[in-house]
């Protein structure tokens, strides 16, 4: 009985230590949105909903964002370990904060293309970019296709735009009612808001950068410094159950909106839908990602990139390529080959 008894005790103790072992081992990790629960959110909620994450060790907690630029600012406070932001945001950073230690680092790259784009109405008479002269324009100031513009109109000979300022939520609205005769915003973004507007999709013009002469990364994953320094086997195992995430999403976008509508219950599933298949297409699996190899980037690629953000974001100092990417934490190839087939 008393042997029974010891034993019983006994299990229950190591059960209860694996438990508590268990749990120790689970490396908290909080990472941050570069916007709200939408579409592309998927990327990150997919595989912490699989248990992906946790799966690797880490116990992930994504919170939505406010802009690539608040992302950049909350990992390089230590606020988040890990963020999703626009390289164009993470290399204005650097070369505004020259003697900041704590600059964040891109080490996946996401959106192999950017998103930005310039939209238009047809009856507006603008059909290229050509058409653009003399035009009013609008965006926030801290829009990725506002900051990246001068690019744009580098490329196509673009001459005397006007810029009208306002908050994200009236960008699309404006262009509707003929306050200004173009946006810049994310494609994908950009059109679903302006039919949300009343304006059928026949009736909009959309210049993504890419198609224009600018062959700017988009958005990638960040990390801290500190993380970087203190637990690098965190981020690779971030990556690998990230990439693993990433293949669900984009082999089932349907099932991806409905992890989605469980953090955030009044999203209009039919539209974020639409928006990741949309992102899917234009930026995550784009040619250029196709060619590249998924969460890769190239050198001269990316050294071009760091001289044009130079220069259209008027940055304190050059932008040193080499120091805003670190490629040593992506996972295998065979661990990338998630890209659907075409």
């Amino acid at each position: 009985m008393l042997k029974r008894q010891f034993l019983t005790t006994s299990l229950a103790a190591l059960a209860m230590a694996s438990a508590s072992f268990s749990v120790q081992a689970q490396t908290p990790i909080k990472f941050q949105l570069d916007w709200r629960f939408e579409g592309p959110s998927a990327f990150f909620l997919v595989p912490a909903a699989k248990g992906y994450f946790k799966a690797e060790g880490l116990d992930v907690t994504v919170d939505s964002g406010k802009g690539s630029g608040a992302a950049v600012t909350r990992v390089a406070s230590g606020t988040y370990d890990i963020g999703f932001a626009d390289l164009a945001a993470v290399m204005e950073f650097h070369a505004n904060n020259p003697t900041a230690e704590n600059k964040p680092v891109a080490v996946m790259m996401v959106y192999n293309n950017t998103p930005a784009a310039v939209l238009a109405l047809k009856k507006s008479g603008i059909k290229t970019p050509a058409d653009l002269n003399g035009k009013k324009l609008g965006a926030p100031v801290f829009d990725a296709g506002r900051k990246a513009f001068p690019i744009f109109e580098a490329a196509n000979n673009i001459k005397g735009v006007q810029w009208t300022a306002m908050d994200p939520p009236l960008r699309e609205t404006m262009l509707a009612r003929g306050d200004v005769d173009a946006i810049t915003g994310f494609g994908f973004t950009s059109l679903l808001n302006l039919e949300a507007r009343g304006v059928k999709a026949d009736d909009i013009v959309i210049m993504p950068y890419p198609d224009h002469g600018v062959k700017l990364y988009g958005n990638a994953i960040i990390a801290s410094p500190k993380l970087i320094k203190e637990n690098p086997g965190a981020i690779k195992a971030f990556l690998r159950a990230f990439a693993k995430g990433a293949r669900d999403v984009m082999s089932n976008p349907e099932a991806a909106i409905a992890v989605v509508k469980q953090r955030d219950g009044i999203i209009n599933t039919d539209l974020e839908v639409r928006r990741i298949k949309l992102a899917i297409d234009a930026v995550v699996a784009s040619p250029d990602a196709r060619k590249e190899g998924f969460g890769k980037v190239v050198p001269a690629r990316l050294a071009l990139m760091a001289s044009q953000v130079s220069d259209a974001y008027k940055t304190k100092s050059r932008i040193d390529p080499k120091a805003v990417w670190d490629s040593s934490f992506l996972p295998s190839d065979a661990e990338l080959d998630v890209l659907p087939k075409k």
